[in-house]
This record gives structure tokens, C-alpha cells and sequence, in this order.
């Protein structure tokens, strides 16, 4: 049995792989600093956290379930304890992108991270529709990366990956880099920023004089038959009144040059300042 090093075991998202690894054919040993994960442990999975070295001492996988800015520090402290061939999980690109992990060749390093549950799904029992995060009931798909290590490596990681984000439904192999376009690019400073812009928006209509669950209800309805449309869930084409609006409204809302967000330099500096 393959034993894992699990760092931030306590954490946020440590919490979440600590459940989900419970029954898993693999040996994991919890690494928590702080006295409140440490008593999450204990008292919300009946878990003893151990120190890092003894967590590391013989394990052949360690993930670092720790914030970004906290990787490089952390991934920098175990350096020297980790055994060649040790593969290294990180749970998010930005670290890696920028550099953030030890220079040893000699090291396997794994990126993983979700996709989330979809918006447009199959689940019918309501504790799966109401995981909106994933990991828990809902069913997701999820992104992996082999960005250094023997080729037979990027399985192993897979298997691994597909217990942290259980239940997982496709699985899809991208690089380090087009991790980074995925995220922060088009999730964070597409997505988000444009949802963020949408909600505003219906803000506006409510100060204009509209009901706030009537604009609520009517945004979110729309949102869900016009996306089927544009992403192709469903055939159907928009009314020539929906295309005129389309045409006259993207270019008062986005700037010409847009795209430029998907460049490297922009995308570095992205992450640069959240790492």
C-alpha cells in the first residue's frame, strides 16, 4: 500500500481530502500545524495528526493541501527529507507555475485541481445538487499534470487525484501551463470577473426600480436557457431582438483587445500576485 504525506491535513481543503481518502487503499499520515485543524482531526474524523517527519519518514506521495502562498515555504522545508522518486501533489497550478517548487530533478511533481460540478448535470438527489464545490456528493470532472517524473508517474497521480475529487466523472491531462490559462485565466478573470458584472447588473435594476427576486429569477433563468444554447446543451437559436443585443451590447461592455488576458506575460503576471 502506497503511503501519502497529507500537509494542511486540517485545513480548508486538507478537511476535504482527509474525508475522502477515509477507506482508501492507500496508508495517509496527517500533517497539521495549528491546534484548531488539529482538533478538527480529532474530533470531526477521530484522526491523530503526526509531526512531518514522521509523516515523511518512508512515504512515497505527499500532498501539500496548504494555501498558495504557503506552498514554496512549506515545499521548501521537506526538501531535504524527501526520498528520489517521492512524487510532490500540488492541488493548484499557480505554485508550480511560478516556480515555487524545489529545484530536484530527481522528484515526481503532480498538479491536480477540479473542475466543480457542472451547471448543466444528471444529479437527481438534492444533497449532490446542493454541492456546489464538488468532492462531497456531487459528481465533477477534473484537470492533471505530470510536470516532471517518469511518464508511469502521471497514472499513479491520476488515481490518487481521482480519490481527492471523488465522485469523478471525466478525467483530462493538460500541462502546467494550459492549467494556468484554465486557471486564473478563463475560470477567475474571465468567469468570475463576468459573473461579478452580471450581478451588478442586476443590482442596477433593483436601485431602477425592479424587484430584487424578480431580477434574481429573471437573470437566473436566463442564465440557464441561454447558456444551454450558447455551449450547445440544447439545439435553438436566438431571436433576431437576442442577436441585435448581442451585437450592440458586447462592445459596450467588452474592451477589443480582451483576449489579451490569455497571454502568457498576463497570465504570469496573474499568478505572481497571488503566490
Amino acid at each position: 500500500m502506497t503511503t501519502i504525506a497529507l500537509f494542511g491535513a486540517g485545513g480548508k481543503m486538507g478537511y476535504r481530502l482527509s474525508t475522502n481518502f477515509r477507506g482508501s487503499p492507500y496508508i495517509l499520515r496527517h500533517v497539521e500545524v495549528s491546534d484548531a485543524g488539529r482538533e478538527r482531526l480529532k474530533t470531526g474524523l477521530g484522526l491523530d495528526a503526526v509531526s512531518a517527519d514522521e509523516a515523511l519518514n518512508g512515504a512515497e506521495v505527499v500532498i501539500l493541501a496548504v494555501p498558495d502562498t504557503h506552498i514554496g515555504k512549506v515545499a521548501a522545508s521537506i526538501e531535504g527529507k524527501l526520498a528520489s522518486g517521492t512524487m510532490v501533489v500540488v492541488l493548484d497550478a499557480a505554485a508550480p507555475f511560478a516556480g515555487h517548487l524545489p529545484k530536484r530533478p530527481d522528484l515526481t511533481y503532480f498538479v491536480t485541481h477540479p473542475c466543480h460540478p457542472p451547471i448543466f448535470n444528471d444529479e437527481t438527489d438534492m444533497a449532490a445538487k446542493k454541492d456546489y464545490f464538488g468532492g462531497v456528493k456531487a459528481k465533477q470532472h477534473m484537470v492533471s499534470a505530470l510536470m516532471q517524473g517518469p511518464e508511469e508517474d502521471f497514472a499513479k497521480g491520476e488515481a490518487i487525484a481521482k480519490i481527492i475529487w471523488a465522485p469523478v466523472m471525466r478525467s483530462h491531462r493538460v500541462t502546467v501551463d494550459q492549467m494556468a490559462l484554465l486557471e486564473p485565466g478563463l475560470s477567475e478573470t474571465v468567469c468570475a470577473s463576468l459573473l461579478v458584472v452580471m450581478k451588478e447588473a442586476v443590482d442596477e435594476v433593483v436601485a431602477r426600480g425592479v424587484d430584487q427576486q424578480a431580477a434574481l429569477d429573471f437573470l437566473l433563468g436566463h442564465m440557464n436557457v441561454l447558456g444551454a444554447v450558447i455551449f450547445g446543451e440544447t439545439k435553438g437559436v436566438f431571436s433576431d431582438a437576442c442577436n441585435k443585443a448581442i451585437e450592440f451590447g458586447k462592445p459596450v461592455l467588452m474592451r477589443e483587445d480582451w483576449k489579451r488576458v490569455f497571454e502568457p506575460e498576463e497570465i504570469a503576471a496573474s499568478i505572481q500576485r497571488i503566490t
